[in-house]
């Protein structure tokens, strides 16, 4: 009789697209943790990560944002990183805080091969994230990430990116992904009395969550965090949180001049 209840509890939860939860992973912030199901990154699912204008060939913000996302699970395994454009640099990762010698990069002939392969990685032993860079993930190819993910608890990043150039990304008809965020660089202020560039910020916005809401904010990276250091450091700060704002009416010229 136990195991009969065990089996239809099994069925329920997969009719009803309850997952087993592989914990989050908070960004530190109260008024962004709190957008995110769980107060974090979901682990153990897959998220999107898109770019705007020509970083949807280069894809040099969404790649340096994930990877900053994902940096403290280089703590918890192997990351491997899926391309078809072999450009990936990693010193820059490094200089991000991202350690080098946990990663495993993978260059793939085309679509199919990038999935496939990302879906191999997810559910090998010993890795806990895994990158890559398309340009499209249908219904289907996203359920097959979905469980691949599940099935040793894993987390996906896929960067869209046409890598070659050629046409503007396509518009996502529908996606089992997670997360969706779109990222593009902004502007950085560096520290008093220090010259030259500061520390990389992020205009980052999360267009769809599931369980959670959006939102957007400029997210600067922690270049003083060691990943070697504590679970608890976070490899993202808020800088500012931005919203839909009216605009202030337009002060008259004599209060201009007052």
């Amino acid at each position: 009789m136990s195991d009969f209840r065990a089996i239809r509890a099994k069925i329920a939860a997969l009719e009803s697209g309850t997952r087993a939860q592989a914990g989050v992973l908070p960004f530190g912030d109260a008024s962004l943790d709190a957008r995110l199901p769980g107060g974090g990154l979901p682990l153990g699912r897959w998220h999107e990560i898109v770019g705007v204008g020509l970083e949807a060939e280069t894809s040099a913000a969404p790649a340096a944002f994930a990877a900053l996302m994902a940096r403290p699970l280089a703590r918890r395994g192997e990351a491997v990183w899926v391309l078809r454009r072999d450009d990936l640099w990693a010193p820059g990762l490094a200089g991000l805080g991202f350690p080098p010698e946990r990663l495993i990069q993978v260059c793939a002939r085309d679509e199919a091969e990038t999935l496939m392969v990302m879906e191999d990685a997810l559910t090998t032993v010993g890795v806990s994230a895994v990158f890559g860079e398309v340009e499209d993930v249908d219904l289907t190819a996203g359920r097959r990430l979905q469980l691949a993910c599940e099935k040793r608890g894993g987390t996906g990043f896929v960067i869209r990116r046409r890598p070659f150039g050629g046409a503007g990304l396509k518009a996502a008809a529908g996606s089992v992904a997670t997360t969706r965020w779109c990222v593009k660089p902004a502007l950085s202020e560096p520290a008093a009395g220090d010259f030259g560039l500061g520390a990389p910020r992020y205009h980052v916005e999360l267009q769809r969550c599931r369980g959670g809401r959006t939102g957007a904010w400029i997210l600067e990276a922690d270049q003083a965090y060691s990943w070697e250091a504590s679970d608890v450091a976070y490899p993202l700060r808020l800088v500012a949180e931005l919203g839909d704002r009216e605009l202030a009416p337009a002060q008259s010229a004599q209060a201009r001049a007052a």
